[in-house]
């Protein structure tokens, strides 16, 4: 058994890792602990073999550090579904029951919450659910604000770390499954207007660029 400190840290890591090793300071900050007990537990988690630190550089997960890190997040993601689709939990609480649970339920509960919920893919932020052979599927897509004005798109994936900004998406339906059609950029250029249904929402262009989706139809030729 792994304490939930490990569990957090190889969890962490493996979000934050973008093709390079992950700076010991962004764990930190992202964990909200000091630099020092980073140090530390970099240096268990070595010792076990779970991560390669490489000094100046950062840390890498081993694939035992990141077969641990698939699972939680499997966990996290499952849970996340559950709470939202059969309890009807918002975004912030669904969150943080799903970060309090999701060190503690066991293997047989898992496999009984997958097939309860119907063997869910994605989560309700649209991110993919972890399978349990550790493998993790590419969903693709791009972000909304890539895309020509007038394409018809699909919302694949909104983002998560904001349950505020999640509501608001929520209040304008623009979430995972929704189709949108992009009408071109304001006045300043500083947001992106969108259709749905028959309704126009204006979201800034940093947003747009964490919204991903597929284009369904191309821009109408003129």
């Amino acid at each position: 058994m792994l304490s939930q400190a490990v569990e957090d840290y190889l969890k962490a890591i493996y979000k934050l890792h973008d093709g390079a090793p992950v700076s010991t300071t962004d764990l930190a900050r992202t964990l909200d602990v000091s630099s020092a007990s980073v140090t530390n537990m970099v240096k268990k988690l070595a010792q076990n073999g779970f991560l390669v630190h490489e000094s100046y550089r950062g840390v890498s997960l081993t694939s035992a550090g990141e077969k641990i890190a698939l699972e939680i997040i499997r966990h996290h993601r499952l849970l996340e579904t559950y709470l939202r689709e059969i309890m009807g939990y918002d975004w912030e609480q669904m969150h943080d029951e799903a970060e309090r649970l999701e060190h503690h339920i066991s293997e047989e509960f898992e496999a009984k919450l997958d097939e309860m919920l119907g063997f869910p893919t994605v989560d309700p932020h649209g991110d993919p659910i972890p399978a349990r052979d550790g493998t993790i599927s590419d969903l693709g897509g791009a972000p909304i604000s890539t895309f020509d004005k007038g394409a018809l798109i699909r919302i694949l994936r909104v983002p998560d770390e904001d349950p505020m900004l999640l509501h608001q998406l929520e209040d304008h339906a623009l979430l995972p499954g929704s189709e949108v059609r992009l009408l071109g950029d304001s006045t300043d250029e500083t947001e992106l207007l969108v259709q749905i249904v028959d309704q126009q929402v204006s979201i800034t262009k940093e947003t747009a660029g964490k919204i991903f989706g597929e284009l369904i139809s191309p821009p109408a030729i003129k």
